[in-house]
C-alpha cells in the first residue's frame, strides 16, 4: 500500500472523527444514523492512521506531499 494521505488530510480526518464521536455520545442520533455515525469514524480514524484511502486509490487522489511519498 502506497501512501495517498497527507498531514493536512489526515488532521481533518481525524477532527472529522472526534466530532461524529461526540454527536454519537450526545445521543442526537439513534439507531442506523447512529451506527453509521460510528462507522465513518471507525473508517477515518483507520485511514487516518495507516495513511492509506483505498477510495483515494480508486479515484487516483493523492494528498500526501511527493518528497514525503517514498
Amino acid at each position: 500500500m502506497k501512501k495517498n494521505i497527507g498531514s493536512t488530510d489526515k488532521i481533518i480526518r481525524l477532527t472529522a472523527s472526534a466530532i461524529l464521536v461526540y454527536l454519537n455520545s450526545t445521543n442526537l442520533a439513534d439507531g442506523i444514523v447512529d451506527m453509521v455515525l460510528l462507522g465513518t469514524a471507525f473508517t477515518l480514524t483507520i485511514t487516518s492512521f495507516i495513511n492509506f484511502c483505498p477510495l483515494y486509490s480508486v479515484l487516483g487522489i493523492n494528498s500526501c506531499n511527493i518528497s514525503s511519498n517514498p
